[in-house]
């Protein structure tokens, strides 16, 4: 069998394998992105830790009589775990593995073949880890069959692993079967009464399955070559229902990483230009005297892309913070009281804004849209704007004109957004208290 019918074969995972073992990232504006991402992501997850009590009592469940000397340590706490995991707790997949391997003796490591252990390779590992989940996302809707996305967090990460650990670029074709075997979580946990903070971890747990599914390949499990296309039994023929096979917009090489929206506040992504635009709007309203939201406004109308309305738009009561964090109407109605995005703290059960009338009544006032241009937009490869216009129309007739935001905070085309995470990482609030806190861990 020639290598090409192999690669044919594992079900059209050539493209995903030629990027982590063939592609180098060489482009300087791209590594500085690359290297932002991470500072990003560390960022959340000290803000978590410090002000997530939920969080917090998870992290036993993984680490219990379960520490090593030589292990991935996790940000914020003296934890050292395997790279299973520490990929549950960390940040990704990446950085809890090549944490491991580091501290592992060269004869331990057993990755002759893999690339330096540096921070160059965490960032190349990181756009292309980004790239294979979001090309993936654009064109294959998951969410279409009731499936969560976190299957291609699942499928980057068992991609490039293999790649970091020295395995063979066959060994990770077949890493990436064991992906498709699994099949992909429902989305269930995300929506109605069934919203649970489940959403919150199940990306790490998909880190922490392809990492494992790594460590099995490398012992010697072999892959499914036909794991997609299979008759009746492959993924195509069931969980797909059907649908055309997988397709990419384009090749993979760095397009995710060059139009990233790192998290500068905490909205949900399609949420994030609908904050902007009512602060915008609230400011208006107070300049001319408009100064109580709840009494001045009849209705607000949103506009927004499609996505947004399938994700995040919710008319109905909203049952923890897990709900609310995940609300259009929430999180502009509190926006437009605090005259300040949503923190943390806004959506938790205790809030105050969790069970005040005013949030509740300028909800149920809410009308959420999809407009075909701004769908258009958002699908657009060349713009791929996540745009949200708000109207408002006040009690004594005055309609104030939209305010549309396209990119929100954060999204790499703000020329201030890169300064802005530095910001967030060396001033994330409660960070000098972390050494204090890691007594309450295992």
């Amino acid at each position: 069998m020639t290598r090409c019918s192999t690669i044919v074969r594992y079900a059209r995972s050539l493209t995903t394998s030629t990027l982590v073992y063939h592609y180098s990232v060489v482009d300087d504006q791209v590594l500085q992105l690359a290297h932002t991402a991470p500072l990003d992501a560390l960022g959340c997850a000290i803000q978590t830790l410090t002000e997530s009590e939920s969080a917090r009592r998870l992290v036993p469940c993984f680490c219990a009589d379960a520490q090593l000397s030589n292990g991935a340590r996790i940000p914020g706490t003296s934890i050292q775990l395997d790279p299973v995991k520490g990929a549950m707790n960390n940040i990704g997949a990446l950085l809890p593995v090549m944490d491991w391997l580091c501290r592992r003796s060269p004869l331990e490591q057993n990755r002759s073949n893999g690339p330096p252990l540096t921070m160059r390779t965490l960032l190349e590992a990181i756009v292309k880890a980004y790239d294979i989940q979001g090309c993936m996302q654009q064109e294959n809707a998951f969410n279409q069959c009731g499936l969560d996305h976190t299957v291609l967090v699942r499928l980057a990460s068992a991609a490039v692993v293999p790649w970091l650990m020295g395995l063979s670029e066959q060994q990770a074709m077949a890493c990436i079967s064991h992906v498709w075997m699994d099949s992909a979580s429902l989305r269930v946990y995300r929506h109605g009464e069934n919203t649970i903070p489940r959403k919150g971890w199940a990306a790490g747990y998909a880190c922490s399955r392809a990492v494992q599914f790594a460590l099995m390949v490398q012992a010697g499990q072999p892959g499914a070559p036909t794991v997609l296309s299979m008759l009746r039994w492959g993924l195509y023929g069931t969980t797909w229902k059907g649908k055309p096979p997988f397709s990419l917009p384009m090749p993979y090489a760095d397009w995710v990483i060059r139009n990233i929206v790192y998290k500068l506040m905490p909205v949900e992504g399609h949420g994030l230009t609908a904050v902007e635009a009512i602060l915008e709007q609230k400011k208006s309203m107070e300049e001319e005297g408009y100064s109580n939201p709840a009494k001045d406004i009849e209705a607000i109308v949103i506009r927004t892309n499609a996505a947004a309305i399938l994700i995040i738009d919710k008319s109905k009561v909203l049952h923890n913070a897990a709900d609310r964090d995940h609300c259009m109407q929430y999180a502009v109605a509190v926006s437009l009281l605090k005259g300040s995005p949503p923190e943390t703290a806004d959506y938790h059960d205790e809030s105050p804004y969790a069970t005040r009338k005013e949030v509740h009544a300028i909800s149920k006032r809410i009308d959420i849209y999809a407009d075909n241009r701004l769908t258009d937009d958002y699908l657009n490869r060349d713009k791929r704007s996540i745009a949200s216009g708000i109207t408002i129309l006040l009690r004594n007739g005055r309609v104030l004109d939209e305010v549309l935001v396209e990119y929100p905070i954060g999204h790499v085309a703000k020329t201030e957004t890169l300064a802005r995470v530095h910001e967030k990482v060396s001033n994330r609030k409660g960070a000098d208290d972390l050494p204090r806190r890691r007594a309450s861990y295992p």
